[in-house]
Protein backbone atom coordinates (compact mmCIF):
# COMPACT_ATOMS: atom_id res chain seq x y z
CA UNK A 1 0.00 0.00 0.00
CA UNK A 2 2.96 2.47 0.93
CA UNK A 3 3.99 2.37 -2.71
CA UNK A 4 1.50 4.43 -4.22
CA UNK A 5 2.16 7.93 -4.24
CA UNK A 6 -1.75 8.54 -5.11
CA UNK A 7 -2.77 7.42 -1.48
CA UNK A 8 0.50 8.98 0.65
CA UNK A 9 -1.29 12.34 1.69
CA UNK A 10 -4.23 10.15 3.47
CA UNK A 11 -1.45 7.95 4.84
CA UNK A 12 0.28 11.87 6.05
CA UNK A 13 -3.03 12.87 7.36
CA UNK A 14 -3.64 9.77 9.31
CA UNK A 15 -0.20 10.02 10.86
CA UNK A 16 -1.06 13.84 11.83
CA UNK A 17 -4.16 12.64 13.93
CA UNK A 18 -2.23 9.47 15.42
CA UNK A 19 0.47 11.65 16.60
CA UNK A 20 -1.84 14.15 17.98
CA UNK A 21 -3.81 11.70 19.73
CA UNK A 22 -6.98 11.76 17.82
CA UNK A 23 -9.15 9.16 15.91
CA UNK A 24 -10.00 9.83 12.51
CA UNK A 25 -13.65 9.00 12.05
CA UNK A 26 -15.55 7.96 9.03
CA UNK A 27 -18.77 6.77 7.80
CA UNK A 28 -20.26 5.04 4.79
CA UNK A 29 -24.02 5.28 3.02
CA UNK A 30 -24.93 3.53 0.15
CA UNK A 31 -28.14 4.35 -1.87
CA UNK A 32 -30.89 3.19 -4.05
CA UNK A 33 -31.13 -0.41 -2.01
CA UNK A 34 -34.24 -2.28 -3.54
CA UNK A 35 -33.50 -5.62 -3.86
CA UNK A 36 -30.67 -8.27 -3.43
CA UNK A 37 -28.21 -7.98 -6.66
CA UNK A 38 -24.95 -9.16 -7.14
CA UNK A 39 -23.70 -6.00 -6.71
CA UNK A 40 -25.28 -5.79 -3.06
CA UNK A 41 -24.14 -8.53 -2.51
CA UNK A 42 -20.41 -7.50 -3.45
CA UNK A 43 -21.16 -4.28 -1.09
CA UNK A 44 -22.25 -6.29 1.69
CA UNK A 45 -18.87 -9.04 1.47
CA UNK A 46 -16.82 -6.41 1.13
CA UNK A 47 -17.94 -4.46 4.12
CA UNK A 48 -18.09 -7.03 6.18
CA UNK A 49 -14.82 -8.17 5.38
CA UNK A 50 -12.97 -5.04 6.66
CA UNK A 51 -15.73 -4.63 9.66
CA UNK A 52 -17.20 -1.60 8.20
CA UNK A 53 -20.89 -0.08 9.00
CA UNK A 54 -22.72 -0.18 6.15
CA UNK A 55 -26.29 2.04 5.86
CA UNK A 56 -28.11 1.31 3.10
CA UNK A 57 -30.61 3.94 1.82
CA UNK A 58 -33.57 1.74 0.88
CA UNK A 59 -36.75 3.18 -1.45
CA UNK A 60 -39.59 2.11 0.72
CA UNK A 61 -42.15 1.87 -2.31
CA UNK A 62 -39.81 -0.42 -4.10
CA UNK A 63 -38.89 -3.02 -1.82
CA UNK A 64 -39.84 -6.26 -0.42
CA UNK A 65 -39.38 -9.46 1.75
CA UNK A 66 -36.63 -10.38 -0.23
CA UNK A 67 -33.77 -7.49 0.71
CA UNK A 68 -35.16 -7.79 4.38
CA UNK A 69 -34.11 -11.68 4.50
CA UNK A 70 -30.76 -11.15 2.77
CA UNK A 71 -30.02 -8.37 4.98
CA UNK A 72 -31.53 -10.28 8.14
CA UNK A 73 -27.78 -12.09 8.52
CA UNK A 74 -25.86 -8.82 7.96
CA UNK A 75 -25.21 -7.35 11.52
CA UNK A 76 -22.74 -4.31 10.12
CA UNK A 77 -25.78 -2.91 7.72
CA UNK A 78 -28.53 0.15 8.83
CA UNK A 79 -31.37 0.85 6.74
CA UNK A 80 -32.04 4.95 6.58
CA UNK A 81 -35.50 5.53 4.43
CA UNK A 82 -34.50 6.80 1.05
CA UNK A 83 -38.14 9.18 0.52
CA UNK A 84 -41.13 6.86 -0.83
CA UNK A 85 -40.44 5.84 -4.29
CA UNK A 86 -37.31 8.06 -5.82
CA UNK A 87 -39.78 9.46 -8.26
CA UNK A 88 -39.02 13.32 -9.25
CA UNK A 89 -41.15 15.70 -9.11
CA UNK A 90 -39.89 18.78 -10.29
CA UNK A 91 -40.63 20.86 -13.41
CA UNK A 92 -37.91 19.58 -16.37
CA UNK A 93 -36.21 23.03 -16.20
CA UNK A 94 -35.54 22.25 -12.67
CA UNK A 95 -32.94 19.61 -10.62
CA UNK A 96 -35.17 16.41 -9.71
CA UNK A 97 -36.40 16.25 -6.66
CA UNK A 98 -39.26 13.86 -4.77
CA UNK A 99 -39.08 15.89 -1.30
CA UNK A 100 -40.25 19.34 -2.74
CA UNK A 101 -42.83 22.12 -2.97
CA UNK A 102 -44.20 20.33 -5.85
CA UNK A 103 -46.80 18.40 -4.39
CA UNK A 104 -48.93 19.27 -1.22
CA UNK A 105 -46.89 19.26 2.12
CA UNK A 106 -49.33 16.82 3.54
CA UNK A 107 -48.93 14.19 0.62
CA UNK A 108 -45.47 14.53 1.18
CA UNK A 109 -45.24 13.76 4.84
CA UNK A 110 -47.91 10.75 4.31
CA UNK A 111 -45.54 9.44 2.03
CA UNK A 112 -42.41 9.96 4.31
CA UNK A 113 -44.65 8.41 6.99
CA UNK A 114 -45.42 5.34 4.99
CA UNK A 115 -41.92 4.99 3.95
CA UNK A 116 -40.90 5.42 7.68
CA UNK A 117 -43.42 2.40 8.59
CA UNK A 118 -42.79 -0.17 5.67
CA UNK A 119 -39.17 0.02 6.62
CA UNK A 120 -39.81 -0.59 9.78
CA UNK A 121 -42.07 -3.63 9.41
CA UNK A 122 -39.39 -5.23 7.47
CA UNK A 123 -36.28 -4.54 8.77
CA UNK A 124 -37.30 -3.72 12.31
CA UNK A 125 -34.90 -1.96 14.81
CA UNK A 126 -32.32 -2.04 11.96
CA UNK A 127 -34.50 0.51 9.87
CA UNK A 128 -32.61 3.60 11.42
CA UNK A 129 -35.06 7.05 12.00
CA UNK A 130 -32.97 8.59 9.44
CA UNK A 131 -34.44 10.06 6.13
CA UNK A 132 -31.97 10.21 3.22
CA UNK A 133 -33.97 12.56 0.39
CA UNK A 134 -33.35 11.30 -3.00
CA UNK A 135 -30.85 13.45 -4.93
CA UNK A 136 -30.27 14.57 -1.68
CA UNK A 137 -32.75 17.04 -1.76
CA UNK A 138 -35.53 18.53 0.90
CA UNK A 139 -37.51 21.50 0.62
CA UNK A 140 -36.62 23.52 3.90
CA UNK A 141 -40.41 23.57 4.99
CA UNK A 142 -40.29 20.00 5.27
CA UNK A 143 -37.47 19.59 7.49
CA UNK A 144 -39.39 21.25 10.95
CA UNK A 145 -42.06 18.53 10.47
CA UNK A 146 -39.71 15.39 10.37
CA UNK A 147 -39.45 14.97 13.92
CA UNK A 148 -43.18 14.57 14.52
CA UNK A 149 -43.29 11.83 12.07
CA UNK A 150 -40.46 10.02 14.10
CA UNK A 151 -37.42 11.08 12.57
CA UNK A 152 -34.66 11.87 14.34
CA UNK A 153 -31.64 12.76 11.60
CA UNK A 154 -31.02 13.79 8.08
CA UNK A 155 -28.66 12.77 5.58
CA UNK A 156 -28.11 14.95 2.46
CA UNK A 157 -24.88 15.90 0.65
CA UNK A 158 -22.12 18.24 1.50
CA UNK A 159 -21.78 20.88 4.29
CA UNK A 160 -23.84 21.02 7.25
CA UNK A 161 -25.94 23.81 7.39
CA UNK A 162 -28.41 24.88 10.13
CA UNK A 163 -31.61 22.62 10.75
CA UNK A 164 -34.38 21.92 13.11
CA UNK A 165 -33.10 18.30 12.98
CA UNK A 166 -29.68 16.52 13.44
CA UNK A 167 -27.61 16.11 10.27
CA UNK A 168 -25.54 13.31 9.49
CA UNK A 169 -24.04 14.33 6.19
CA UNK A 170 -22.15 12.67 3.34
CA UNK A 171 -19.18 14.71 1.77
CA UNK A 172 -17.55 12.73 -1.02
CA UNK A 173 -18.95 11.13 -3.38
CA UNK A 174 -16.75 8.64 -5.20
CA UNK A 175 -19.50 8.83 -8.61
CA UNK A 176 -18.41 10.80 -11.32
CA UNK A 177 -22.34 11.87 -12.09
CA UNK A 178 -21.53 14.60 -15.06
CA UNK A 179 -18.62 12.92 -17.08
CA UNK A 180 -17.61 9.24 -16.96
CA UNK A 181 -20.56 8.20 -14.83
CA UNK A 182 -18.16 5.57 -13.49
CA UNK A 183 -15.24 6.30 -10.66
CA UNK A 184 -14.04 9.51 -9.77
CA UNK A 185 -10.26 9.46 -10.34
CA UNK A 186 -8.40 8.08 -7.12
CA UNK A 187 -5.99 10.93 -6.80
CA UNK A 188 -8.84 13.57 -6.95
CA UNK A 189 -10.86 11.31 -4.45
CA UNK A 190 -7.76 11.25 -2.28
CA UNK A 191 -7.58 14.84 -1.84
CA UNK A 192 -11.50 15.26 -1.25
CA UNK A 193 -10.91 13.09 1.63
CA UNK A 194 -7.53 14.43 3.26
CA UNK A 195 -9.63 18.14 2.56
CA UNK A 196 -12.69 16.86 4.77
CA UNK A 197 -10.41 15.22 7.27
CA UNK A 198 -8.31 19.12 7.86
CA UNK A 199 -11.81 20.43 8.77
CA UNK A 200 -13.16 17.47 10.72
CA UNK A 201 -9.67 18.13 12.80
CA UNK A 202 -10.71 21.62 13.51
CA UNK A 203 -14.24 20.48 14.59
CA UNK A 204 -15.83 19.60 11.50
CA UNK A 205 -17.86 16.68 10.11
CA UNK A 206 -16.55 13.03 10.10
CA UNK A 207 -15.57 12.35 6.00
CA UNK A 208 -19.27 10.82 4.70
CA UNK A 209 -18.64 8.40 1.87
CA UNK A 210 -21.25 8.16 -0.49
CA UNK A 211 -21.68 4.95 -2.50
CA UNK A 212 -24.62 4.04 -5.19
CA UNK A 213 -23.71 -0.20 -5.31
CA UNK A 214 -25.45 -0.68 -8.43
CA UNK A 215 -23.75 1.80 -10.62
CA UNK A 216 -20.20 0.68 -9.29
CA UNK A 217 -17.66 -0.12 -11.80
CA UNK A 218 -14.59 -1.68 -11.03
CA UNK A 219 -12.76 1.10 -10.12
CA UNK A 220 -14.91 2.03 -7.59
CA UNK A 221 -14.77 -1.26 -6.08
CA UNK A 222 -10.78 -1.34 -5.85
CA UNK A 223 -10.88 2.44 -4.44
CA UNK A 224 -13.23 1.24 -1.78
CA UNK A 225 -10.75 -1.70 -0.93
CA UNK A 226 -7.46 0.34 -0.42
CA UNK A 227 -8.99 3.10 1.77
CA UNK A 228 -10.32 0.36 4.04
CA UNK A 229 -6.97 -0.66 4.06
CA UNK A 230 -5.31 2.28 4.96
CA UNK A 231 -8.19 3.50 7.31
CA UNK A 232 -7.72 -0.14 9.10
CA UNK A 233 -3.75 0.49 8.90
CA UNK A 234 -4.14 3.52 11.08
CA UNK A 235 -6.86 2.43 12.98
CA UNK A 236 -9.32 5.52 11.78
CA UNK A 237 -13.03 4.70 13.17
CA UNK A 238 -15.79 3.71 10.77
CA UNK A 239 -19.11 4.82 12.80
CA UNK A 240 -22.59 4.01 12.27
CA UNK A 241 -25.24 6.76 12.68
CA UNK A 242 -26.33 5.89 16.17
CA UNK A 243 -23.02 6.62 17.01
CA UNK A 244 -22.53 9.89 15.21
CA UNK A 245 -26.20 10.68 16.85
CA UNK A 246 -24.64 9.44 20.32
CA UNK A 247 -21.35 11.84 20.47
CA UNK A 248 -21.77 15.44 22.17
Amino acid sequence: MMDDPAWQPLHDELLRWARAGRMAEFWLRDDDAVEPTAALDRSLDLTAKHAIPLTLAVIPAHTGDALAARLSREGHVSIAIHGWAHENHALAAEKKQELGPHRPRQVVLGDLARGFARLSHLHGERALPLLVPPWNRIDAGLVSELDRLGFRALSVFGPPKPASIPLINSNVDVMDWHGTRGCRDHVLLVVEIVAQLRRAFGGGDPVGLLTHHLVHDEAVWSFMERLFEVTSLHRARWRSPPELLAKP
